[in-house]
């Protein structure tokens, strides 16, 4: 009697233990989050921040220094000076430089030239009174022996001396003449005008500030000839530079018009690169159109430079080919196969990267997962094209797994029960 109710007790334990291990199983048996494949169109694409600059930039400086006097009128309202934002026609006055100094230069130099000028008609006449005695010694020189051989001489010397000055008098015409014209130009350059057709982009300078030039002639005024063609002058990292070239695709997008994307080519690639912080980085050139000029010089533009391009292609988001299962989770005829992967991989960190594009898409299989394998192509840096494989649009790949709900925590049946447990 006793023997029986112990068997009957050891039964009931084990009763009691196999159902609570099965439904802690049931509470716990994981369930898998899969995505659809799907089919659409596929970017590669760099990405890079610039800044819009006008293609062609005028920088408008003095030749000559002396304070700001005032600044040119508006060709669109004479009531108005230039200022930021002006189109301005070649020759347009900008600003107006105190003239005084250079003025008084010129009246010197003027002043110069009608001395050196008077200083020729006398050396003239000179030459001529030269001339004239000159002959008449040579008419009573020689066989009619009227003048000594010293009153000859004197007189030739006087005449050479006479020419030679001439030829100094009109050197002096020739340098005052210089002179003057260099007065005269410098006194042109206190007019500054618009060397081009354009918008002025930047004022660098006040009435009655004093512009003084040296080595390096001061920037008043920023000109830009034509703001319906812009320029973008983004930076590139070296890994991607190869990536780049002329004439290729470029969309950008500008935080002044969010929502909006907007279209450039590739003009240039800079040779001249530049490091910050052991980062090499060019500068490429992207040319866009602006016709509408809503795009403004020196915006910031995050550019996407479009590297290649797969339309309609079948696609699977990169964690479906980042995910593996445990073991455990693997279907049993694949499972030896893929712990045996497992400790390659883990033993050849480089078996990874010994065949590009080969990769290892999990589908569901029952309780378990089983392996497809499949070629990759294209990437975007969320999606993968699969070039080759068992892998149809709408098919479900696994890319994580998830916890079962349970209807109730699952308690063992050991566990005292507080106040008599459930009711």
């Amino acid at each position: 009697m006793k023997w029986t109710l112990a068997i009957i007790t050891a039964l009931g334990l084990s009763g009691a233990v196999g159902y609570w291990a099965l439904h802690a199983s049931a509470a716990t048996a994981p369930a898998y989050r899969t995505v659809a494949v799907e089919r659409g169109d596929l970017a590669a694409t760099i990405s890079a921040t610039g800044t819009i600059e006008p293609e062609e930039v005028v920088d408008v400086g003095a030749q000559v220094a002396g304070m700001v006097q005032n600044f040119g009128r508006d060709p669109r309202d004479a009531a108005k000076a230039v200022d930021y934002g002006t189109p301005v026609e070649e020759g347009t006055v900008l600003a107006q430089i105190d003239p005084a100094v250079y003025q008084s230069q010129v009246d010197q130099a003027r002043a110069n030239l009608q001395k050196a000028d008077a200083d020729l008609l006398q050396m003239q006449a000179k030459l001529k009174q030269a001339g004239n005695d000159w002959d008449r010694a040579k008419n009573l020189s020689g066989s009619k022996g009227v003048i000594s051989g010293l009153d000859y001489d004197t007189t030739l010397a006087t005449y050479d001396s006479a020419k030679s000055a001439l030829a100094v008098g009109q050197a002096s015409i020739a340098q005052a003449k210089a002179s003057l014209k260099l007065a005269e130009t410098n006194l042109g350059y206190c007019t500054i005008k618009s060397p081009v057709k354009g918008i002025i982009v930047d004022r660098r300078v006040n009435v009655g500030q004093t512009v003084v030039s040296s080595l390096n002639a001061p920037s008043l005024f920023l000109i830009a000839k034509d703001l319906k063609r812009m320029q973008i002058w983004a930076s590139v990292n070296e890994a991607d530079i190869g990536q780049i070239h002329a004439g290729q695709g470029v969309k950008f997008s500008v935080d002044a018009y969010p929502g909006e994307t907007f279209s450039g080519t590739v003009a240039q690639i800079r040779l001249n690169a530049t490091m910050t912080q052991n980062v090499v980085t060019y500068t490429v050139v992207v040319s866009t159109e602006n016709s509408d000029g809503r795009l403004l010089p020196y915006l910031t533009a995050n550019l996407l430079f479009q590297v290649s391009q797969r339309d309609k292609v079948l696609k699977v988001p990169n964690a479906a080919l980042r995910w593996k299962p445990q073991p455990g989770q693997v279907a049993p005829e694949a499972r030896a196969a893929f712990m045996q992967s497992q400790r390659r991989e883990s033993s050849d960190k480089t078996a990874e990267g010994d065949h590009p594009g080969q990769a290892t898409l999990w589908v569901e299989d029952g309780a378990f997962v089983r392996p497809l394998p499949v070629i990759t192509g294209l990437t975007d840096g969320s999606a993968h094209e699969i070039v080759k494989g068992d892998v149809t649009e709408g098919m479900k790949i696994v890319i994580g797994t998830k916890q079962a709900e349970s209807k109730g925590p699952a308690t063992s049946p050991f566990t005292p029960q507080i106040f008599g447990g459930k009711k």
